[in-house]
């Protein structure tokens, strides 16, 4: 058919928000290797229009809410070429701090202080 599978939306967002983090000065590695797991609690995607393949995507990430233990993530998944430039999902994802364990924890406080930052509207 040409389209791309649903869950695939799922997958771009993860690819979004680990690049997100990164940009922060922290990876998901590096939080893993503290000893803080992030794991999915929930995702809302609404689709609006179907990538197909071999299309060039783009993935635009934000925060929406940051807690002591919890963030959540907002994105705009668009087709940029082939023109025009088309918006094909939006979506949220929350996820909860866990330890090795999988009980929850505070998020480090320089990963908090940093979502935090970048949470907040630039003037």
């Amino acid at each position: 058919m040409g389209v791309v599978y649903h869950a695939h939306y799922l997958v771009w967002c993860e690819i979004g928000r680990t690049d997100f983090l990164r940009a922060l000065g922290r990876t998901y590695a590096e939080l893993e290797r503290d000893g803080v797991f992030l794991a999915v609690t929930e995702a809302h995607v609404r689709y609006l229009a179907s990538a197909h393949y071999d299309e060039e995507i783009r993935i635009e990430t934000w925060i929406e809410r940051v807690q002591s233990r919890a963030v959540t993530f907002g994105y705009e998944i668009s087709r940029v070429s082939p023109a025009p430039e088309t918006r094909l999902a939006v979506a949220t994802t929350t996820l909860v701090a866990l330890d090795s364990q999988g009980a929850p924890v505070r998020l480090p406080p320089d990963v908090l202080q940093a979502l935090r930052d970048a949470s907040t509207p630039a003037p």
